[in-house]
């Protein structure tokens, strides 16, 4: 087992944990290492390709479509937005012209009705929000980066705290770190890490009652040459009753190729009752039944299903609604664990838990609390 040391430990490479190591090394603070157990980074932040391969977030692309999270409110959310300008990205507003098709019951045609528009308008990123993760990559210059990477362990030695992580053929690695930034949903942090000594009891049973956001769910994207849909003076968006998708957009990119995506409605435990290629299937025929045989035959389709996804959901979350869940305490009040062990994730924070946002929000004031205790413990 070999064992290195380190400052600040991140355990977790979406959203959160890049945005805290970029913030770290704006801050003249270079000893981070970051922990991922994928081996792309990302997290929740999942791109497919116009072929409908999973893509890897390092590089950016135009034409890609997101599995994951997909919109965010720049009125709303004015620290995502000047991140996104800082970044150099181009945001452009969901397309919702024309109209709404309804599926009520098996007896009827799906209804057409005037559609609506968000208010404020959901925006989108070009190249999807992976774009957010490799221009957050293409900054950092000293940060550690190591994927394939799975935290086991958090044991408090003295004033130390040892990682434990493991890779994918079992081999052990121990850290010694002063700081641990969990960037990674509550519930899971509480169900995959083993903390020595235990952590509150209070404080754990709060991380693991909260909701992940998107474990429950499942995605699918069907991409297409052209929005024909919108000749027809269709928005590309739909309601159904029938499913299996729920709720249908248009994720067309501009300058790339059109594309439709729905949240599926089946319950987690259902849709295990079935294979993936049945599923999809279903989910094409669902887009002839609403817009036409041509929707049917997309050039490539995509699905991910959160919920079997280990490094996403856990056995809690097969039965949840799938709610944002209210944010818990970010760090211990008392006891060993106060000072050294910060909550980033997106559903730790508490204007945006669970959403992009979120994420940028719970790890600017993670970073804030993890360097006010390092001053604090400062001889």
């Amino acid at each position: 087992m070999s064992q290195s040391s380190a400052g600040i430990a991140i355990i977790g490479g979406g959203l959160s944990g890049l945005t805290a190591a970029m913030l770290l090394e704006q801050q003249g603070v270079r000893d981070v290492v970051l922990f991922e157990a994928r081996q792309t980074l990302g997290g929740r932040i999942l791109s497919v390709d116009a072929a409908g391969a999973v893509v890897d977030a390092r590089e950016p692309a135009l034409d890609r479509f997101d599995l994951g999270p997909s919109w965010f409110w720049p009125g709303l959310q004015p620290q995502l937005d000047r991140l996104v300008d800082e970044l150099g990205l181009q945001r452009f507003a969901q397309f919702e012209d024309g109209d709404l098709l309804v599926e009520r019951t098996p007896r009827e045609a799906p209804l057409r009705m005037k559609g609506y528009a968000s208010s404020p308008p959901s925006m989108r990123l070009a190249g999807g929000t992976g774009a957010l993760i490799a221009a957050i990559r293409g900054r950092l210059e000293h940060t550690q980066l190591r994927t394939g990477q799975t935290v086991r362990r958090l044991c408090q030695v003295g004033s130390h705290i040892e990682l434990h992580s493991e890779d994918a053929s079992g081999a052990l690695t121990t850290w010694r770190v002063d700081q641990v930034l969990l960037a990674l949903p509550p519930r899971l942090a509480e169900d995959r890490i083993t903390f020595e000594p235990p952590l509150p009891g209070k404080l754990a049973s709060r991380w693991r009652a909260t909701p992940t956001w998107m474990a429950p769910h499942a995605k699918y994207v069907a991409m297409y040459d052209a929005p024909f849909w919108r000749d027809q003076g269709l928005s590309g968006s739909a309601r159904s009753a029938l499913g299996p998708m729920a709720e249908i957009h248009d994720v067309s990119m501009s300058g790339g190729h059109a594309a439709l995506f729905g949240f599926v409605g089946v319950p987690a435990r259902v849709r295990r009752t079935v294979t993936e290629a049945e599923l999809r299937a279903h989910c094409r025929a669902q887009l002839g039944r609403l817009f036409g045989e041509r929707a049917a035959t997309p050039v490539a389709d995509a699905l991910k299903d959160w919920a079997q996804d280990a490094l996403t959901a856990t056995a809690a979350d097969q039965d949840s609604g799938g709610q944002h869940g209210e944010a818990p305490p970010r760090c211990a009040d008392h006891g060993p664990w106060q000072g050294c062990l910060t909550g980033i994730g997106s559903e730790w924070s508490q204007p945006f838990p669970g959403y992009l946002a979120g994420a940028v929000d719970a790890a600017a004031r993670g970073v804030q609390a993890c360097l006010a205790a390092a001053r604090s413990a400062a001889p």
